[in-house]
């Protein structure tokens, strides 16, 4: 409880005072000094697309203005490259600012809302903030649990649930056919959302057919991975045309501004960049494979820009390893929930930052020791 007299509400006097990430800056601030390898946030760190640069700064002349609040450009773009309509497509402050409008549309305060114990945390975070009640499945191996969110969902009479393909913090991903009977699954009433923030780093026939005459699912994506503009903050999704009247209704329908809509509208149109995006990932994830196999640990097969690792042990042995890569210049992070939190996840970076972690990772691990 507040003891200053701010009349908060009862929810956010409830809340912890906290955020789903400790940012790098704020471990640098921490320790003195910058990171020498920026590995842990999966950012992309091959940049932006060349056009997508120059259209940033030919729209920064007109920073003064507000973005179009109905960002006509680019859900015009984005629609044709979907094959649907444009009443069918929003976007948003990325897929973290379209999680926290979804949550807000479909769950008040006490409502069930089903995840799996381990998945993205800011989707819990917007739960709680909007005081819905969240129930959580185990993982099945390194993987979301299909059959068990949508029990869960039945079991809890939930209005929302949350799955990605492919999946964060452990790379894993299903073929399409295996989503669709998700999707053809959820219970009647019920919405799930489907993160598909990876989707460009997966391999194909991963993606179900986007069909938004369902309402039964909310296909999310985002431009801050495979287009490298996470510092942004562009995603989208695609979803029936009331879903998308429902966000439009309590959405910050001037969140995105100028240059964001252009940049992104230019990124998409460049699919040279992006194949060699998705190609340099390939080739890194390769090679952190290859290095932790030389290690004698095991990299989980991943369909994202960053590899998991599975470290032998457990969660303390592992946070060890991230405390000593981080003592040598290595920002990574690793899962919070046990069992996945044996592993640390590590993003595809350049072939100097691959180089640096393979260099700091052995001697990390030497230093903790087995």
């Amino acid at each position: 409880m507040s003891d200053t007299n701010i009349p908060f509400t009862a929810l956010v006097d409830s809340l912890p005072a906290s955020v789903p990430f400790v940012g790098p800056e704020t471990l640098e601030r921490q320790r003195g000094r910058a990171f020498e390898a920026r590995i842990g946030a999966n950012e992309s760190a091959f940049g932006i697309s060349p056009k997508a640069k120059e259209a940033l700064i030919a729209a920064s002349a007109e920073a003064s203005w507000y973005g179009d609040p109905e960002n006509y450009d680019l859900r015009s773009a984005l629609a044709e490259k979907h094959g649907v309509k444009m009443e069918e497509v929003l976007v948003g402050a990325g897929i973290d600012g379209l999680l926290g409008n979804t949550v807000r549309m479909l769950a008040g305060p006490g409502t069930p809302v089903v995840t799996s114990a381990g998945a993205y945390p800011t989707f819990n975070y917007h739960v709680a903030g909007f005081g819905a009640v969240l129930h959580t499945v185990s993982y099945k191996g390194d993987a979301e649990d299909p059959d068990a969110i949508l029990a869960k969902m039945e079991e809890t009479g939930a209005p929302l649930g949350y799955f990605a393909n492919p999946d964060n913090p452990m790379g894993s991903w299903y073929s399409a056919d295996i989503v669709q009977g998700m999707i053809d699954r959820v219970p009647d009433g019920s919405v799930l959302v489907l993160d598909e923030a990876y989707i460009e780093f997966a391999p194909d026939g991963s993606a179900p057919v986007i069909d938004p005459s369902n309402p039964k699912v909310m296909r999310m994506r985002t431009f801050s991975k495979a287009h490298g503009m996470a510092g942004l903050r562009v995603g989208y999704v695609i979803a029936h045309k009331d879903l998308i009247t429902g966000i439009n209704k309590v959405r910050n329908h001037f969140e995105m501004s100028r240059v964001a809509q252009a940049a992104a509208l230019a990124s998409l149109q460049d699919t040279e960049f992006l194949a060699s995006v998705i190609a340099e990932v390939e080739q890194g994830r390769q090679e952190i494979s290859a290095l932790a196999d030389r290690l004698g640990l095991t990299a989980l097969p991943s369909a994202t820009n960053f590899v998991a690792i599975d470290m032998g042990r457990d969660g303390d042995h592992a946070r060890a390893v991230l405390k000593a890569l981080e003592e040598r210049g290595v920002f990574v992070r690793m899962p919070g929930v046990a069992p996945l939190n044996r592993c640390v996840r590590v993003t595809v970076g350049t072939a100097q930052d691959r180089a640096l972690f393979a260099d700091r990772f052995e001697d990390a691990i030497d230093a903790v020791g087995s």
